[in-house]
């Protein structure tokens, strides 16, 4: 076996630099298994610091390169998960292109294939702040071993202008269509979305600690915790009988509620939700659009806006996160109004406290 190079070390199965170059300590993966490759990286990082160190040159950083140290320093983010796949999406695009090089014109087939999909502009400028937020701390935040920016100045995105994609919500006869297209895991939680109202990452991130009972009332129900929730203010979610029986489910397998194989659920809108959705003939249906579902069928339901509200999280300066229990009473007896089987009565829904 041939000696590894000095200042390289193997962790587990992949090696690791740990050397001083020029007066810079180095401690990073080389994200190579073989030390044939990993001794290549190191030669190329010593030739990048003395470059710098020694002779006052600019390293060129890519893309790909900051779109990595924005994952690394974001991981704490809610909605990472989404920025990622983001970021995979515009890599073939820009990914290898030095930052200095990059303004909107890169992007423009981009936008162009993404629009030809079917995209709205909504999403497409959700994307481009993305992009625009990565540039932004490569040119005001990170800085190299000489303290300078890895960018002097993020260029300019304009917005993308386009119709806004309008709610879709599905008939009971289109759902019915959908879920029997999807693997068991998929269905189940597509069912929890549209007997809850939760958006996609509230559902995947959810675990049996967030579940919490109520005194006075022989139930339980989830919490949405301020970090997970998209406008960071925590509330409850009431279950009726279906999405409580989902739920029972999947007791006792894992820390999340809904999982695969023990291990969280990145994001419902995988390959088998756009399968499903093609062979249902429902193209033009986002997993969003199961909350806009809920809302609908609330709606019909008769129940009252503020209701509807408190139920889809819509912050309007007056939710509280301190419900009483008749407030949660009040909206459990809301939510078993969508269980099917059901009349649809007259509301005699408990009053407020």
């Amino acid at each position: 076996m041939a000696k590894a190079t000095p200042g390289l070390r193997k962790r587990g199965n992949t090696w690791h630099i740990e050397k001083t170059i020029a007066g810079v300590q180095l401690f990073e993966s080389t994200g190579e298994t073989e030390l044939e490759a990993a001794e290549c990286y190191l030669e190329m990082r010593i030739r990048e610091i003395r470059s710098v160190a020694v002779y006052g040159e600019r390293i060129d950083r890519t893309f790909e390169e900051a779109a990595a140290r924005y994952i690394e320093d974001c991981d704490h983010k809610r909605s990472l998960d989404r920025d990622i796949t983001t970021l995979k999406l515009v890599m073939p695009h820009i990914g290898g292109m030095p930052l200095r090089k990059i303004h909107f014109g890169s992007l423009k087939q981009y936008i162009k294939d993404r629009k030809s999909d079917g995209i709205a502009a909504g999403t497409l400028n959700r994307d481009m702040a993305i992009v625009r937020r990565v540039l932004n701390l490569a040119a005001e935040l990170w800085r190299d071993e000489q303290g300078r920016p890895w960018l002097d100045t993020a260029p300019l995105f304009p917005p993308i202008s386009g119709s806004k994609r309008k709610p879709r919500p599905i008939s009971v006869a289109e759902q019915d269509k959908l879920l029997k297209n999807m693997p068991a895991y998929l269905a189940d939680m597509a069912l929890f979305a549209l007997h809850t109202g939760l958006r996609d990452q509230e559902i995947c991130g959810m675990r049996w600690e967030h579940e919490a009972s109520v005194n006075g009332l022989a139930t339980t129900v989830f919490l949405i915790t301020e970090e997970r929730a998209k406008n960071a203010h925590e509330r409850i979610v009431p279950l009726n009988a279906v999405a409580r029986s989902i739920a029972d489910k999947y007791r006792g397998q894992c820390e999340y509620v809904f999982h695969r194989n023990g291990k969280r659920l990145s994001r419902m809108n995988n390959r088998a939700w756009r399968k499903a959705r093609k062979a249902a003939g429902l193209i033009d249906v986002r997993v969003h659009d199961l909350r806009h579902t809920f809302g609908r069928r609330l709606r019909a339901a008769g129940v009252d806006l503020e209701d509807r509200q408190d139920l889809l999280g819509h912050h309007n300066g007056n939710i509280t996160t301190h419900y009483s229990k008749v407030e949660i009473a009040r909206l459990i007896e809301c939510v078993e109004l969508l269980c099917e089987g059901r009349q649809r009565p007259e509301l005699t829904l408990l009053k407020r406290a």
